[in-house]
C-alpha cells in the first residue's frame, strides 16, 4: 500500500465513528422514520430517476447513509470502500434498519476485482469521493469495468475550480490551488474534520488530487461510455469556503453574494454502451 493511500485510511478509519455520531449525517433519522433519505440522495432524486429493481454499487461509500438511501428507492446496493471502521458503520446502520446491502472492503481500482465485473445496472459516486483519488482514468477504468452494456454512471461531486479556491480567503476568491490532476497530491495538515468534534484528531495528515472537468469527461469517454448529461450547480453540502456562504432552504451552501462567480458542484451522467 502506498504512503497515500495508508495515509488517507487511517485519516477515515479515525474520522468514521465520529462522523457516524454527528447531527451532519443524523443516521438517527434513518432509524427513526423508514423512508427518510439523506441530503445528498434527496438532491439527486430530479435526476436519478427510477431505480427499483436495478442492480446498483456506490464507489467510495463510507458509513453508507448515501448507499441506505438509494436501497430505499428501490435499488440493490452494494457499497465499496477502503476503511473496515466506515464499512464497520455502514453495516451497523443497515442491519438496525432491515436493509440487505452488501459492503466490500477495498480501494476503488480493485473493484471489479472484489465485485463481479459487467454485473451492475449503475455505479453511484457521491459528492466529495473523486479527491481521494491520484488517477481519474483508472476511476474510469474501475466503472467501466463494473457496468453492464446500458448501465450508467451517475456521479455528483465538487467543482474542480472550487477545489482549485483558497479557502483561507474569506472576502475574496482566490485561485491558488491545482485545477489539473496533477502526479503529486496536495498534502492537508488538520486535527479536524467537516462535522463537529470535542477533541483533535490524531491522523492529521491527508493527500488529494483535483481531476479538471473535461479530465472526468475525457476518461469516461476513453473507456468507451457515453455522456448523457451535465450539469453545474451554484450549491454543494458543505460550507466550502467559510465566511463567503449562506445556506439555502434545500440545506445545501451557496455564495452569498453574486453565485454566478463561480459553479460549486457537478452531476455527470454516462452510459456504457
Amino acid at each position: 500500500m502506498d504512503d497515500s493511500l495508508s495515509l488517507n485510511k487511517a485519516c477515515w478509519d479515525e474520522r468514521a465513528p465520529l462522523h457516524a455520531s454527528s447531527s451532519g449525517y443524523d443516521t438517527a433519522a434513518f432509524l427513526r422514520d423508514p423512508t427518510h433519505l439523506s441530503n445528498v440522495v434527496r438532491f439527486d432524486l430530479p435526476r436519478l430517476g427510477g431505480l427499483a429493481g436495478l442492480r446498483g454499487v456506490h464507489l467510495q461509500c463510507h458509513i453508507g447513509t448515501d448507499t441506505l438511501s438509494l436501497a430505499r428507492l428501490g435499488a440493490q446496493m452494494s457499497g465499496l470502500d477502503f476503511s473496515p471502521a466506515s464499512l464497520a458503520q455502514a453495516r451497523a446502520l443497515a442491519q438496525a434498519c432491515g436493509s440487505a446491502i452488501d459492503y466490500v472492503e477495498a480501494d476503488v481500482y480493485r473493484a471489479s476485482e472484489v465485485l463481479a465485473p459487467a454485473s451492475f445496472d449503475f455505479v453511484y459516486t457521491g459528492i466529495g469521493a473523486l479527491i481521494w483519488l491520484p488517477s481519474i482514468e483508472r476511476w474510469a477504468q474501475a466503472v467501466a469495468a463494473l457496468l453492464k452494456p446500458g448501465g450508467w454512471l451517475f456521479l455528483r461531486e465538487g467543482h474542480p475550480m472550487l477545489l482549485a479556491i483558497n479557502e483561507d480567503h474569506r472576502d475574496r476568491l482566490v485561485v491558488e490551488y491545482p485545477y489539473f490532476e496533477r502526479v503529486e497530491p496536495t498534502v492537508w495538515v488538520s486535527d479536524q474534520t467537516y462535522v463537529e468534534t470535542d477533541r483533535p484528531l490524531r491522523e492529521r495528515v491527508t493527500h488529494e488530487w483535483n481531476h479538471g472537468l473535461g479530465e472526468v469527461i475525457s476518461a469516461l469517454l476513453g473507456q468507451g461510455m457515453q455522456l448523457t448529461a451535465l450539469v453545474e450547480h451554484d450549491s454543494l453540502p458543505w460550507e466550502a469556503l467559510p465566511g463567503q456562504m449562506s445556506l439555502n432552504a434545500d440545506g445545501e451552501w451557496q455564495l452569498g453574494k453574486d453565485r454566478w462567480r463561480l459553479p460549486l458542484s457537478y452531476t455527470l451522467q454516462a452510459v456504457k454502451r
